[in-house]
């Protein structure tokens, strides 16, 4: 990547290099302007329709202007300190420090390398984190001790534009290409950082004409279609912990041949547990988890998936979670199944592990090594029914394994990778998973998150029609499609 343009300053008598946002007028010392404006109107004191502004007159026509106030300004007016570590950029949970100089140009901690205004900080350090970045809206990214850089040039247009009413001066002083960027800006870091629907639905709701008073009120269609997406992340991008880094980050997986190695285990999974997962992750709007069970053989390294364990418990229902895993615990050992992995569900998002699944992988991945020395594995699978990126009505399920960081880079996080895996197709669909779908629907049956099948999934599509789609690709081989669909159906009007 290019070095940014003019790290040191630019001309003589130690005027600023323009900022990028201002470019469009000349940096210039408010004290000099007023001066200036004074000579021509006359010379001097406070004469005509001008008032008196630090140590100087503005007259009618040299109003003054957001891109006059520079840090060197606020510095000389004492809005701002020198220091060290004085000024920070979060973004895409990325920190940045910086010094700032006595004579207003910032100095980065990590490089030292020396910028001459907050928007070509910004937008240096911006595009290290991505690349596509334009612009940095600096006054607006960058932190004085905290507070935004914008809030002091605002106080100081407050304090010398007495014509300034204060409301508007309260106001961030960006200007109107400044507050679109601002905005992309906004959106793009929710979309990379992975906000989520409930931190969203904190926020003071913002109405449009045509949207419901209530979210749950309007189709899952349409829900799906206004849902913000979570847009995955580069692992090379992540560098070492930040915990201001959203755990809901989705990381894009990498495949073992990318770092030249081979997948140390081989993975079989039978139809019916793909048929069981997709249909539990079919019901709600929210995430939904549960266990596999299946065999491990290592002579021949295959890890064989044979059964899914729904969970029917909520996330962060501790006391039912603990009853749910001992029930399973049991079917496993009744059917004479080893504890081999789980899956979990991004029902609006890609099927791609997040931050915090990534970690959940990595401690089962011990955990089910246990203090043996021989290599078990285990495996997570990521299942995406109702995004609105998949290719079709048919969920998305993904498989991933966490490797361990560099052994140099211990702080890291794992590494997120991609398992092939083989697909064995069962005879028949079994009475005990029948079952296992009778109970799912009884648990979710009057939730306000339970989907609800006979609204549109798209213009073309109802939920109960995405649904049958989704499941006929992970049918047993020995029954007719219709067969299955209707026991699905059956299963599913005995809980409407």
């Amino acid at each position: 990547m290019a070095a940014p343009e003019s790290l040191s300053p630019a001309g003589g008598a130690g005027e600023e290099a323009l900022d990028e946002d201002e470019d469009e007028a000349e940096a210039e010392d408010p004290e000099r302007l007023a001066g200036a404006n004074g000579a021509r109107g006359g010379g001097g004191g406070g004469g005509g329709s001008g008032g008196a502004v630090a140590g100087g007159c503005v007259g009618s026509g040299s109003a003054l202007t957001r891109r006059s106030v520079t840090l060197r300004v606020l510095l000389k007016d004492a809005q701002l300190e020198p220091g060290a570590g004085v000024l920070s950029i979060y973004y895409l949970g990325k920190k940045f420090m910086g010094d700032l100089q006595p004579d207003g140009r910032i100095v980065w901690q990590e490089t030292g390398q020396v910028f001459n205004s907050p928007s070509a900080w910004a937008t240096h350090c911006k595009k290290l984190v991505n690349p596509a970045k334009k612009s940095g809206c600096g006054w607006a990214s960058v932190k004085y001790k905290g507070q935004k850089l914008d809030k002091y040039k605002a106080a100081w247009l407050r304090r010398h534009q007495l014509h300034v009413p204060a409301a508007t001066a309260d106001e961030s002083p960006a200007s109107e290409g400044e507050e679109e960027d601002l905005l992309m800006e906004e959106e793009e870091e929710e979309v990379l950082a992975g906000v989520s629907a409930e931190d969203k639905s904190r926020r003071p709701p913002v109405k449009g004409p045509s949207e419901p008073a209530h979210p749950e009120a309007a189709p899952l269609g349409k829900r799906v279609e206004n849902h913000k997406t979570r847009a995955p992340v580069r692992y090379c991008m992540l560098g070492s912990r930040d915990s201001a880094r959203n755990p809901h980050t989705l990381v894009e997986v990498t495949s073992f041949a990318a770092v030249n190695k081979f997948q140390p285990f081989n993975v079989a999974i039978s139809s019916n547990a793909l048929f069981l997962l997709d249909f539990h992750s079919h019901l709600t709007r929210s995430e939904v988890v549960g266990y596999l069970g299946g065999r491990w053989d290592i002579n021949s390294q295959m890890l064989t998936v044979l059964r899914a364990f729904p969970c029917r418990s909520r996330l962060g229902d501790v006391d039912t979670a603990a009853a749910m895993e001992e029930e399973i615990y049991q079917s496993l050992l009744l059917r004479g199944l080893s504890l081999v992995g789980w899956y979990h569900s991004h029902p609006h998002s890609p099927a791609l592990p997040s931050l915090q699944d990534i970690d959940t992988q990595m401690d089962y991945q011990l955990r089910l090594q246990g203090s043996s020395n021989g290599f078990q594995p285990c495996l997570a699978l990521l299942c995406s029914p109702y995004y609105s990126g998949n290719p079709g009505p048919e969920s998305k399920i993904s498989p991933f394994w966490v490797m361990p960081p560099p052994e140099q880079r211990p702080s890291d996080y794992g590494i997120p990778m991609d398992v092939e895996m083989a697909y064995v197709q069962d005879s028949f669909l079994t009475n005990d998973i029948l079952h296992e779908m009778t109970l799912l629907v009884e648990f979710y049956k009057g939730a306000p998150d339970a989907v609800r099948f006979q609204e549109p999934w798209d213009p073309e599509h109802t939920c109960l029609d995405k649904l049958k789609i989704s499941l006929a690709g992970r049918m047993p081989k020995d029954q007719g499609l219709c067969h299955v669909l209707e026991q699905v159906c059956s299963v599913l009007k005995q809980g409407l």
